[in-house]
């Protein structure tokens, strides 16, 4: 027993040895910058000819444990440290250590398979290194994008590489005025830290590209990555340039790293195509432009833009476009034949990146042999016309990864990156202060806060086209919803033909939700003329009147009729407003036109097509008057007696908690965003208008009515809950108080009617 036991002992004492020695060694290799020092003579070593006592060995020997120990914590700091490699300077004059080589540098290609293979296995390694970028080196991002279409697309590529970066990122947007207006309003609401965004006019750069015939679905605006050198800052040395329909499934550093490992004079790091396009043989008679073997995709491009600009790379293109369109007559994929027929006749300035960066998803391409294991997915390209009904043998995985990101609460990517000074953001910093100045321990600071809430906006969600009347009498109908009243869009759109801006309170996953219910909507599809601007859902109130002041701000028409979502209005009043427009001379005078508003507990109506219809089923009690059993204040001054017979339009004095439907010009003042959910929204506008003294008219011809639905979650909170409704009587005085100093003694009517009311 003694003897296995010492037997063991020797066993465990080889193996500790056979570990150690290989780790020490190892460590050595790889940590180049830590050198293990030999330790100080101790002054236990320094006297060893000296005779001492007991006293000064101890002394000594805990001073020497010291220096030990010292030592030892220094070798673990290092050893937590990532491996480095020798330092090399950027091209752009910093300085980042190499990525190290754990991929194949070659793409597919006809005898590819072992090289591929290679580089998967390479990829999905243990011992994944980090990208040689500074933490706090800003990677910059170029991106074409044009339309209503691409606007939206684009949305989840920013997300899957704000999910995964590390860095500060700068996008250089090239777009048209409607791609501009859209993603400038969505980045300024959504306020991501360390991101800056740079719009630059695709309109000024379509003389550059227009000589260019091309067939592509992506028209001239699939040229203009070929002008990236000319538009984008001179000072800009590289750029990392993306389709809008990519997704990442990495840190969009680690693509930035790949630039040390440019040589010579390559300037461009491309992809190989994973199709058979560019070798001719998809059908008879098929004549591709001219590439280097399979070509490469411009799906993914990393441009070194100062080296391009020394070999004048403008004139580089243009000529090789013009030698090849005397024969091909036109470009077929856009920029990218053209950037394939420059690299035929200058292979040296390509870098060819390993295919995982640009996984290309388009019927019959060969891109599976870019991966054997999820892990080695870096980037994925849509670029099928088809996209996510393109065929693949791993589709469905894809197509999840695609709409985990779709979905994704944007919200959450607004994280700061810690340890990097950022640019000062004004609205931030003020945001931060006015927040800070609320009283956390107020029992209406939820309410207060939500004021200032900044909730990410994406105007014009699906395509609009409407160009306003020549004779200035246009009206919008604006209205605001949330998921639970969507079965009324179509209703509305068969009611009104004129334009309308509506707001819409969703998540994220619920906007993906309302498009694939417009997009099935044959009355939707129809209808170019309504703007859907998605609020995205943040904070636990409804904000009503932000979602008001959204949908306003967006009306083109030069009046607009104030609506909610549930009323449907009379067939025939879009007209019948713009006529009204004329006759009360609305141009020359501050009114506001009020449209009489009924309701209806059937959910079933046969909705009246006039006057003298509504007050028959009024008298059969199929309709009622506006909330007259439970808000009669509401609607009382529009006088429903006086309206039963009138032929003219008439005038009404503002009364305490009026809040009629009115028709007023755009530049009428928006709503207070201080009320939230149920209450008093409405009324804090109403007696806006009559502060800044317009005058209000009821349309004789004019009705809109209610149509019924379960009670909102927020007016249910309203009635259940106390403190509540206590928030929102504070909310009100200081209105009344803020009115006061706004109008001074004018607005005093307002402070006594509530209190006699």
């Amino acid at each position: 027993m003694l003897g296995m036991c010492r037997g063991r002992r020797k066993f465990l004492a080889a193996s500790l040895a056979l570990l150690f020695i290989p780790a020490l060694t190892w460590l050595y290799l790889s940590v180049g910058s830590f050198q293990v020092k030999p330790l100080p003579l101790s002054p236990l070593e320094a006297q060893s000819s000296t005779p001492v006592g007991g006293a000064g060995e101890r002394q000594a020997l805990e001073l020497r444990v010291r220096a030990v120990e010292e030592e030892n914590r220094a070798l673990r700091r290092e050893l937590s440290r990532p491996p480095r490699s020798p330092s090399v300077r950027h091209p752009n004059g910093g300085r980042h250590g190499n990525q190290s080589r754990t991929h194949s540098e070659e793409g597919t290609g006809d005898n590819e398979g072992q090289k591929a293979a290679a580089a998967a296995v390479g990829n999905s390694s243990d011992c994944v290194q980090q990208p040689a970028v500074d933490k706090c080196e800003t990677i910059h991002v170029a991106i074409v994008c044009a339309g209503y279409n691409a606007s939206r697309d684009v949305v989840t590529l920013v997300k899957s590489v704000l999910f995964h970066r590390r860095n500060p990122l700068h996008f250089h947007f090239i777009t048209d005025s409607i791609a501009q207006q859209i993603l400038s309003s969505l980045f300024h609401t959504w306020m991501v830290p360390a991101v800056k965004v740079d719009f630059y006019d695709a309109d000024e750069l379509k003389s550059e590209v227009s000589w260019i015939p091309n067939k592509h679905y992506s028209g001239i605006y699939g040229l203009m990555k070929l002008v990236l050198t000319k538009t984008l800052p001179s000072d800009l040395q590289r750029v990392i340039v993306l389709d809008t329909d990519i997704t990442f499934a990495t840190d969009i550093a680690e693509l930035w790293a790949v630039f040390h490992k440019f040589k010579g004079q390559q300037v461009l790091g491309l992809v190989e195509n994973q199709s058979d396009w560019y070798l001719g043989n998809l059908w008879k008679n098929h004549r591709p432009w001219p590439a280097l073997g399979r070509g490469f995709n411009t799906g993914v491009i990393l441009l070194l833009l100062d080296r391009l600009r020394k070999l004048r790379w403008e004139q580089m293109w243009r000529l090789t476009a013009e030698r090849e369109l005397m024969s091909m007559l036109s470009t077929s994929l856009a920029d990218q034949d053209i950037f394939n027929a420059v690299i035929k006749q200058n292979p040296f300035l390509v870098h060819q990146l390993p295919c995982f960066w640009n996984v290309q998803l388009s019927d019959h391409t060969r891109s599976e042999k870019c991966y054997k294991d999820v892990s080695d997915l870096k980037v994925i390209h849509w670029n099928s016309p088809k996209k996510l009904r393109v065929k693949n043998k791993h589709v469905e995985f894809f197509r999840n990864l695609y709409l985990t990101f779709l979905e994704y609460d944007g919200n959450l990517l607004r994280r700061e990156l810690f340890g990097c000074p950022s640019e000062a953001d004004h609205n931030s910093e003020n945001l931060q202060k006015t927040l800070s100045e609320l009283d956390e321990d107020d029992p209406c600071y939820e309410f207060r806060r939500e004021r200032f809430t900044v909730h990410r906006t994406h105007l014009y969600f699906l395509h609009y086209e409407h160009e306003p009347s020549s004779d200035n009498t246009d009206v919008t109908l604006v209205a605001q919803l949330s998921m639970d009243r969507l079965q009324m869009l179509e209703a509305i759109c068969k009611h009104w033909e004129g334009p309308i801006s509506l707001a819409l309170y969703l998540s994220d996953a619920e906007a993906q939700q309302f498009l694939r219910y417009a997009q099935g909507s044959e009355v939707l599809m129809s209808r170019g003329n309504v703007g859907y601007h998605i609020v995205y859902k943040e904070g636990q109130f409804y904000p009503v009147n932000l979602l008001r002041n959204v949908a306003m701000r967006h009306v083109n028409t030069p009046y607009m009729f104030l609506s909610d979502i549930d009323f449907l209005p009379m067939y025939g009043l879009y007209e019948y407003l713009r006529k009204s427009v004329v006759q009360l001379d609305m141009a020359n005078a501050k009114k506001a036109l009020v449209v009489p508003a009924f309701e209806t507990l059937r959910y079933r109506l046969s909705y009246p097509k006039s006057k003298a219809e509504l007050l028959s089923q009024l008298d059969m009690g199929t309709l009622f008057t506006f909330r007259y059993h439970v808000w009669t204040k509401g609607h009382a001054p529009t006088n429903f007696a006086k309206w039963r017979t009138a032929t003219m339009p008439y005038r009404v004095q503002w009364e305490a908690d009026f809040e009629p439907y009115v028709m007023v010009r755009r530049d009428s003042p928006e709503y207070d965003r201080r009320f939230v959910g149920f209450g008093w929204n409405k009324v804090a506008h109403i007696m806006e208008l009559d502060a800044q003294e317009y005058e209000f008219v009821v349309l004789p011809n004019a009705y809109m009515i209610h149509m019924p639905h379960a009670p909102s979650f927020d007016i249910t909170k309203f009635r259940s809950n106390k403190q509540y409704r206590v928030c929102l009587k504070t909310l009100k005085e200081e209105f009344q108080q803020n009115m006061s100093r706004r109008y001074g003694f004018a607005a005093l009517k307002y402070m006594t009617a509530e209190n006699n009311s």
